[in-house]
């Protein structure tokens, strides 16, 4: 009991089974023994063609080549345990070798043995000639098909989780019932050579019972030539017949596998389905009448077959003619907040693909981290632009390594970088100790590009201690996210988004969105409009006071660039109250008189009209200011620089690379009632140096 207590009972059911068709084919059985091994013989085979019938498509059944080998092995055991019962005691009569076998040769064959021997031909011919022959060709040719279209399959399965159109697991599944699928029809291939030989085999072990008995007959038993006939050779054919019909009904089975097509049906529903069409039997009805009305044919047979058509035509016409019952599927409501792998679609303008490593961070079993970092991304963003952002796409992709993952807008990458799912991600923001102990795995932090560790979940509170800034690999990502697409409002705000705000806006001053859109301005013309705001900074996330200036605006002019000045005008107490807080001076930065006169006077883009500043220049003023801001500190109020409104957008062009933090503002955006302090003026000539006192002199 101890050797067998890990083992499960259905693990010994096998082994036994082989044990037993061994000692069938060694070991004398009993005639009532082996009675009852031919009764379960032909239960199995039934059995077997039931499930290849029921099954829905060939793989539900994929055990079926297995299974077919122990059923022949079981008939071939039992031809050789019968075989010795019949040569043994079959001069004793039929009953010697078991009811079975006398069954079937006395009442099958009427107990003659020459009708035996043709039913068994002919059973021999249907077997091997038409069903195992064909079965086998059917096998052969879809088992070679299968192979050939085999990396078309998984090359499909590859394009459908590279678009996200399945999740990892279910590209999984599909490549296992791919492989599955080519091993089934390679396998029924071989095993339809086990029922051709298995014929093959009953057609010898019959010619040998025959002879043999015959001759045992005769020379042991000293039975005469027809004593030895009736009782061997009928014994024989029964045995044979026995045999031969498992054989077949076998035989059928593998057919019925190898040429079913995958239906969400069995067979027999499949079948009558395909049958049931109403213009099929209107012409058998037909034509079993006109057969039928012909004198010499037996009118009572053919009119009645024809009167039953004629009755399943009107049935099913009948049938066919109702309307179908349809059956209303109850939808769970969605969440719109909620960012799901199966909610995105192609048309998302955000994408986040992920390596094939870093897929279960959005698997919902493992409550999806990503999903809701991306959600929060998502909707802080939609805060500070004023709009609603898009839905953002997050999908698998093979061009990138396990544990790399990229921001792509519009198809065009903006960043990405390599996290460690299963790490913590411990970033020196400066405040680290320079003597601290913490170990780990060295990286960059992708958003800012300060050093870092990869450190195990264990040390977070070590890192922390340290001076460490500490986020999780979901973290990491979003926080990229939020970087890039904070520095791009403009490229997320689309007609779409702008006509939701203006919908919006209708419910409250519709008066105010008519003076504006659609006249004078388009669509499209306001949403250029908008998108320019947003390059320059100004959020939308109020809209009243926008349109408002907009609507007076629109009554000078509806040229583009003019149209952003002057709402830049009008909205310069909100640009100068994004870096200065009220009643506080706001630090200025001016230009010398004779170099602002330079470059407004200088040359001038021809396709955009605006002022181009020379290379050197660039360079030395872009240079100073952003040399002015370090020395100012990373705590310190920004700087405005204040220039003419023609050179503003050229200037700001100029420092957004340089010196992204300094506001560029013309003199006609700043308000008047704004206190300022003059910091320095770029571009002027040094100050001399003072004289010495005249007593200083002296001495």
């Amino acid at each position: 009991m101890t050797l067998l207590s890990g083992v499960k009972p259905a693990a010994l059911a096998l082994p036994f089974g082989i044990l037993t068709l061994i000692c069938l084919m060694i070991v004398p059985t009993p005639a009532l023994l082996l009675d009852v091994f031919f009764v379960l013989n032909i239960a199995l085979s039934v059995a077997i063609l039931m499930a290849a019938m029921n099954a829905e498509k060939p793989l539900d059944f994929s055990a079926f080549p297995s299974v077919l080998l122990f059923a022949t092995l079981l008939r071939l055991a039992l031809n050789v345990a019968s075989t010795r019962v019949v040569l043994v005691s079959g001069h004793e009569g039929g009953a010697a070798a078991g009811h079975v076998i006398e069954a079937f040769g006395a009442f099958l064959v009427g107990g003659n043995f020459a009708v035996g021997l043709f039913v068994f031909m002919i059973l021999m011919i249907i077997n091997m000639v038409v069903v195992t022959k064909g079965a086998g060709r059917v096998s052969e040719v879809s088992a070679r098909f299968t192979l050939d279209a085999l990396p078309g399959k998984q090359m499909a399965i590859d394009a459908d989780l590279a678009a996200g159109l399945l999740t990892a697991d279910e590209a999984k599944a599909r490549r296992r019932e791919v492989a599955t699928e080519a091993d089934f029809y390679g396998s029924m291939d071989g095993a339809s050579k086990f029922v051709k030989g298995d014929a093959i085999a009953a057609l010898l072990i019959l010619g040998v019972n025959i002879i043999a008995g015959f001759c045992l007959g005769m020379i042991s038993h000293g039975l005469s030539a027809g004593e030895a006939a009736e009782k061997y050779i009928t014994l024989a054919v029964g045995d044979a017949l026995v045999a031969q019909v498992p054989s077949l009904l076998l035989s059928i089975a593998a057919a019925v596998i190898v040429t079913r097509v995958s239906d969400s049906r069995d067979l027999a529903g499949q079948i009558g389905g395909q049958l049931a069409n109403p213009g099929t039997w209107l012409p058998v009805a037909v034509i079993l009448t006109a057969i039928g009305v012909i004198p010499a044919m037996p009118q009572t047979i053919f009119l009645p077959a024809a009167g039953l058509a004629f009755w399943l035509w009107h049935a099913l016409s009948k049938r066919a003619a109702r309307p179908p019952v349809t059956v209303e599927e109850v939808q769970e409501p969605a969440d719109p907040g909620r960012v799901v792998l199966a909610d995105v679609s192609d048309h998302t303008l955000v994408t986040i693909e992920l390596g094939y490593g870093l897929v279960h961070l959005v698997d919902e079993r493992r409550g999806s981290p990503l999903v809701a970092r991306v959600t929060g991304v998502r909707k802080q963003l939609s805060q500070g632009f004023g709009f609603v952002l898009p839905q953002f796409r997050v999908r698998d992709s093979f061009d990138i390594a396990p544990n790399d993952y990229r921001i792509l807008l519009g198809g065009v990458p903006l960043g990405g970088g390599m996290i460690r799912p299963d790490r913590i991600l411990a970033i020196d923001a400066g405040e680290v100790r320079e003597d601290h102990k913490l170990t780990g795995d060295p990286g960059i932090d992708p958003s800012f590009g300060c050093p870092a560790l990869w450190i195990d979940p264990a040390q977070r509170d070590h890192a922390i201690a340290e001076g460490f800034l500490t986020v999780d690999a979901s973290t990491v990502i979003a926080t990229q996210l939020n970087q890039l697409l904070g520095e791009r409002p403009q490229a997320l705000l689309g007609p779409d988004e702008v006509r939701a705000i203006l919908d919006a806006v209708k419910e409250h001053a519709s008066g105010l969105v008519e003076t504006v859109y659609p006249h004078p301005l388009s669509l499209a013309a306001l949403t250029r409009l908008l998108r320019a705001l947003l390059e320059d900074g100004i959020p939308i996330g109020h809209p009243l006071p926008i349109l408002s200036a907009l609507s007076l605006a629109v009554q000078q002019t509806q040229d583009h660039e003019r149209l952003v000045e002057m709402l830049r005008a009008e909205l310069g107490a909100l640009l100068v109250g994004r870096i200065c807080a009220p009643g506080e001076r706001l630090p200025v930065l001016t230009l010398d008189a004779q170099l602002e006169a330079a470059i407004v006077q200088g040359l001038t883009d021809p396709a955009t009209g605006q002022p181009v500043v020379e290379p050197e220049l660039a360079r030395s003023i872009g240079e100073h200011i952003a040399a002015l801001v370090a020395q100012r500190g990373a705590h310190a109020p920004p700087l405005a620089l204040v220039v003419q409104p023609r050179a503003r957008r050229t200037l700001a062009a100029l420092l957004k690379l340089r010196a992204p933090s300094v506001l560029v503002l013309s003199i006609a955006e700043l308000p008047v009632s704004q206190p300022i302090e003059v910091i320095s003026v770029i571009g002027a000539p040094p100050p001399l140096p003072s004289l010495p006192e005249p007593e200083s002199l002296a001495a």
